[in-house]
């Protein structure tokens, strides 16, 4: 009974698995199948992607090459371009230098026929030295058949007079000049006094204390003093000067003893009638601004003034202060003309005497710095002036130059003396100049008249104060031997012409000038 059921549930299991592996295959087999359709799908799938990609690529592809043929063909159409500008660029090189080439060759043909014209004038120029030398020769031996000596014994025998001539004439020579030397001294001052006054001439100017300034019609005057005179006292009280307006037609008159607020007040008027707004407001803007550009005015006139005479390194304030110095006068003469004028004086005169120029310039033009400032504050323009150069740390020699001028110290430098000469020399007050400018000027331009009459003058230059004139001829008109005759009659005429003082020098110039550029 028992092994009955177990062969049955032996049979039992068995028959269990061959079902269970039945179904387990027929499972498999489903899955196989679905596998294989699934992976079909995927396949055919993938194809069509694989397709799309291809397409795609291919299309990417040809716009690359479109895109590429694009940027080639620009770039060929640029370098074409580029290359059509540089062969025009060579064209035109290449006509420029045939230009140059033509040009060459003009020259070159020039050259060679001056050559072969220099070439006959050197060989004629040879023959007549061979000439000359042949009529020397001819003219030694008649003078040495003459006098019965050879050349060599003639040339001894002259030596020797001439020797013991000079050792004669030494001697009286020598002697003359120990009885002249205690009399050099003097002598030598004067000339280079007068070399000083020949090398330099200045203009003359007048003292003044008003100022006129022109209106353009009669109506202005009462614009100018505005209603109840407002106008007028803003103008005097923003300047410090008196402005004058009476029956004196189209002109108002400004007055000051102050140069430099007469001339910002000048200038204030000008602009604001020019203008034609004249209110105190306005008045006082005008008046503010000319100011300032009076203050770069006098430092541009300072500056100029120091440039002028080669003097640098000056304080800013003292080129300030010489700027004041153009708008003041004193005795008739402008004291920065007068001053500059002294600079180059004292330049003259120290240079002759071996003594540093630049120092003794420096002192000629500082000299009357305290005229700058006399209207301003109280004491003499020599005591503001030392106060001013030592304010600003000037030298000792400045400072003595400053105090001695008018010999109200004694002069401790030769600076100090060479400023006080100069100063006597310059000095334009009443009597100390004979000629007027007018008169000097027509002087000149007589002188240069007289030169420029005679042909083959080309010009003329009278320098020097008058003292000479220099005559340029032209080379080809006028040769070596008639530039000294020349030279002559000028001088001849200018006697008979003329009435000056002292003596003209006459310079005939003969120059002949060969120009040439290099291309």
């Amino acid at each position: 009974m028992t092994a009955a059921i177990i062969i049955s549930v032996i049979l039992s299991l068995l028959a269990g698995g061959a079902i269970g592996f039945i179904v387990r295959k027929i499972f498999a087999e489903s899955q196989i199948s679905s596998a294989r359709t699934y992976a079909a799908q995927l396949m055919e799938t993938a194809k069509k992607e694989a397709a799309t990609l291809v397409k795609e690529a291919e299309l990417e592809a040809k716009d690359r090459n479109l895109k590429e043929i694009a940027e080639f063909e620009a770039k060929t159409k640029e370098e074409r371009r580029d290359l059509q500008n540089l062969e025009n660029r060579l064209r035109q090189r290449e006509e420029t230098i045939d230009k140059r080439v033509e040009s060459f060759d003009k020259k070159e043909k020039e050259l060679s026929a001056k050559n072969n014209e220099l070439s006959e004038k050197f060989s004629k120029l040879k023959k007549q030295e061979e000439e000359l030398a042949k009529l020397v020769s001819e003219q030694r031996s008649k003078l040495e058949s003459i006098s019965g000596l050879s050349a060599e014994s003639a040339k001894n025998e002259l030596i020797s007079s001439i020797t013991e001539d000079a050792r004669q004439a030494s001697l009286v020579t020598l002697k003359r000049l120990e009885e002249e030397t205690k009399e050099t001294a003097e002598k030598r001052a004067r000339e280079l006094i007068t070399t000083a006054i020949q090398r330099v001439a200045a203009d003359h100017t007048s003292e003044i204390s008003v100022s006129v300034v022109p209106l353009p019609n009669e109506e202005m005057k009462g614009r100018i003093i505005g209603r109840e005179g407002r106008n007028i006292k803003t103008l005097e009280t923003m300047t410090g000067v008196d402005f004058i307006i009476d029956d004196t037609p189209e002109a108002v008159t400004i007055s000051a003893f102050d140069p430099v607020r007469r001339q910002i007040a000048k200038l204030a008027l000008e602009k604001l009638i020019t203008d034609g707004r004249i209110h105190p407001g306005r008045i006082e803007e005008v008046v503010e601004k000319t100011k300032q550009e009076m203050e770069i005015r006098l430092k541009e006139i300072g500056e100029q003034a120091c440039m002028d005479v080669g003097i640098a390194s000056l304080h800013p304030e003292l080129v300030k202060l010489l700027g004041k110095l153009h708008y003041r006068t004193s005795y008739g003469q402008n004291v920065l003309q007068h001053s500059i004028e002294m600079a180059y004086i004292t330049s003259i005169l120290a240079s002759e005497l071996k003594i540093d120029p630049v120092m003794a310039k420096r002192a000629a033009l500082l000299h009357d710095i305290g005229k700058a400032i006399d209207h301003e504050q109280e004491g003499s323009h020599i005591q503001l002036g030392i106060e001013v150069a030592k304010k600003y740390n000037e030298h000792d020699k400045v400072i003595n130059a400053i105090a001695s001028h008018h010999g109200d110290e004694e002069p401790k430098y030769i600076e100090s003396m060479l400023v006080q000469a100069a100063d006597s020399i310059s000095a334009a007050r009443p009597g100390a100049r004979k000629e007027s400018l007018e008169n000097y000027v027509k002087r000149l331009e007589n002188l240069e008249k007289i030169a420029s009459d005679f042909p083959g003058v080309s010009k003329t230059y009278a320098i020097q104060a008058g003292r000479e004139i220099r005559v340029v001829v032209e080379h080809e008109n006028i040769d070596d031997l008639r530039a000294f005759s020349l030279s002559k009659e000028i001088a001849k005429r200018i006697e008979q012409e003329l009435e000056y003082p002292g003596q003209i020098k006459v310079t005939v110039i003969r120059e002949v000038r060969a120009v040439e550029y290099a291309k």
